[in-house]
């Protein structure tokens, strides 16, 4: 069973290249925590915190896309536009 699974993880490698880092000494020793409790290699710690960080920026970046796509198309909108797009009632209640 070992070897099937080992198998079939390597059967897609991953791209990967070596590098050096210059790390903070509180974030290298709190991955060097979470490496030993979860028994897995400082790099795999690194490579999931880094992917995570890099996801949640990516995320961050399409959001301001978003919303400056949003400014542009509704730039030239009046109040009133702007309240009808917004989904505001213009009219005034029918008095019961």
């Amino acid at each position: 069973m070992y070897h099937m699974e080992k198998r079939e993880r390597h059967s897609t490698p991953a791209k990967k290249r070596r590098t050096t880092l210059s790390l903070p000494a509180g974030s290298l020793s709190h991955a060097a925590r979470i490496t030993r409790a979860r028994k897995v290699s400082l790099s795999t710690v690194i490579a999931e915190a880094l992917s995570d960080g890099l996801q949640r920026h990516l995320a961050a970046e399409r959001g301001e896309q978003i919303l400056r796509a949003y400014k542009t198309a509704f730039a030239g909108l009046s109040d009133v536009e702007m309240s009808l797009v917004d989904g505001v009632i213009l009219e005034p209640k029918a008095r019961k």
